[in-house]
């Protein structure tokens, strides 16, 4: 990540919030590490910058108490880098370390132990411990101030060993013991039942939600997801239990720079914390930078009205990509209702049954276990169609087929290809809302050829992969812009509870 002493204290002058995340500004003479738009004024000679939270940690310093720099958004770098540094944050988020170490970290790279250390170590300044450990005292903290759980139980649910490093560890990193962080946290929101937490999930601004609250609610599977309330609800496949998540977008007029999307997690287990959080904010695409998006695509003029009718459009991701790509298969060539009818069978069928005392959702969306179990002929799809799912779950479940948030993107789209009745929309679309992959474009979708022609651009796929290269490496967001000059409801809130 970029440390140049310039770049970094030019943004500290600015205060820009759009740098938080990127890096870490920390204050020689107290001992403090800040974000960059942090309001304190130090002078510029005793400042020294670090790539991550956790390299500053290790270098002696303390979060600042003013900026909480621990709750700021995560860097944009992991959104759209595929690199093996990259896939091994992610999969740092998703909880890997806490889960099967490092040698885990390490093998589901491909790479050896040293060789995951030494990548990490060379250009984040920290280790997979260290960025682990970083991540334990967030959830913690975020367990103290928001719940009245025992600090023994917030220890267990961070994630670490023993009573003693969760105590060492919070002070260290906040100075301030668990107890004294919890007395100073004001206006906690009240646990409501065991295992419910409401929270914030931060963000860089702007943030348009119609087209990506609205995609999630108009393409939701009954039973696994829904729009209730204003929000949008689903439920959570997590390491230790399901989970139920509700997500709120900015309600009208409330279109902040920068802000937050309140979030309400329901969890079978409190350890699985940190990982709906992050899953949670891949699926809102929270941590894009969307001043740089918005001024790349602006650029063209044909694009550059769309984007300042609407600043900030993110890529509604998904929180299981096993689950999308089964999805998307089934979504060949029908309507957004004919899939989702086809997804709810399937979820009706085989997926796992959940308890919703706030709503009307059921099930998991059912496992590739599960999927690889089912006999293709009870399914009411073409022939062909039920080849490319049986080929599809049979990817997944040998091994061949990796979805997860550590996958090699290019093997990924390999992969795909290859599978019988897997075309060209398929892998872009996985590609785009599975893997993050913020240069997918479906250029053979029916949507955005025809947003393309209403723009004066070629409407043939070929044409139109070519003119698109000017918006690169941004062109799943042109994407959004495009999908949405037509009135498909995933383009809009939806005013009613979904049925």
């Amino acid at each position: 990540m970029d440390t140049d002493r310039d770049a970094c204290l030019r943004a500290v002058a600015a205060k820009d919030p759009r740098f938080d995340g990127w890096f870490f500004v920390a204050v020689r003479t107290t001992g403090i590490y800040c974000r960059p738009s942090c309001p304190a004024n130090p002078l510029a000679r005793n400042l020294e910058f670090f790539p991550s939270a956790a390299a500053a940690q290790q270098a002696g310093y303390r979060a600042c108490k003013r900026c909480r720099p621990d709750a700021s958004p995560g860097s944009p770098e992991w959104n759209f880098r595929t690199d093996a540094v990259a896939r091994a944050m992610r999969l740092i988020a998703d909880g890997v370390v806490d889960r099967d170490g490092v040698p885990g970290l390490a093998a589901r790279l491909g790479y050896s132990v040293r060789q995951v250390q030494r990548q990490l170590l060379t250009e984040l300044g920290a280790g997979p411990l260290a960025i682990a450990r970083a991540q334990r005292a967030q959830t913690a903290r975020l367990l103290i101030e928001t719940t009245d759980l025992p600090m023994t139980d917030v220890a267990a649910a961070a994630g670490f060993a023993s009573i003693r490093a969760f105590n060492t560890t919070v002070a260290e990193v906040f100075a301030l013991s668990p107890t004294d962080l919890r007395r100073r946290a004001k206006g906690r929101p009240a646990v409501g039942a065991p295992g419910a937490l409401s929270l914030r999930l931060p963000f860089r601004g702007p943030l348009f939600p119609d087209n990506l609250f609205g995609h999630l609610a108009a393409t939701g599977v009954p039973g696994v997801e829904e729009w209730r309330g204003g929000a949008y609800r689903r439920t959570l496949r997590l390491p230790h239990g399901p989970g139920i998540v509700e997500l709120t977008p900015p309600q009208d007029g409330e279109l902040p720079v920068t802000g937050h999307i309140p979030a309400r997690l329901r969890l079978t287990d409190l350890r699985d914390l940190q990982v709906a959080i992050n899953r949670c904010r891949w699926l809102l695409d929270l941590d894009a930078d969307p001043v740089a998006i918005d001024t790349a695509l602006s650029a063209d003029p044909l694009l550059a009205p769309l984007v300042a009718a609407a600043p900030g459009r993110r890529v509604p991701r998904t929180t299981d990509g096993e689950e999308f790509a089964v999805r998307a298969v089934l979504g060949q060539q029908v309507s957004t209702a004919a899939a989702r009818t086809h997804a709810a069978r399937l979820v009706t069928a085989l997926g796992e049954p959940v308890d919703d005392p706030d709503g009307d959702l059921t099930h998991l969306f059912p496992s590739t276990k599960a999927l690889a179990d089912l006999d293709p002929a009870t399914l009411a799809v073409p022939e062909s169609r039920r080849r490319t799912l049986a080929g599809l779950v049979s990817a997944l479940a040998d091994g061949r087929l990796d979805l997860g948030l550590g996958a090699d993107h290019s093997a990924a789209r390999a992969e795909l290809t290859a599978l019988p009745g897997v075309g060209p929309w398929t892998v872009e679309v996985v590609a785009m809302r599975v893997l993050g992959d913020p240069d997918a474009f479906p250029a053979t979708d029916l949507g955005v050829r025809q947003a393309a022609a209403g723009l004066g651009l070629p409407e043939s796929p070929g044409a139109l992969a070519l003119r698109s290269a000017a918006w690169r490496p941004w062109r799943a967001y042109a994407v959004q812009h495009l999908w949405a000059t037509g009135t498909h409801p995933v383009n809009v809130l939806p005013r009613e509870d979904s049925v």
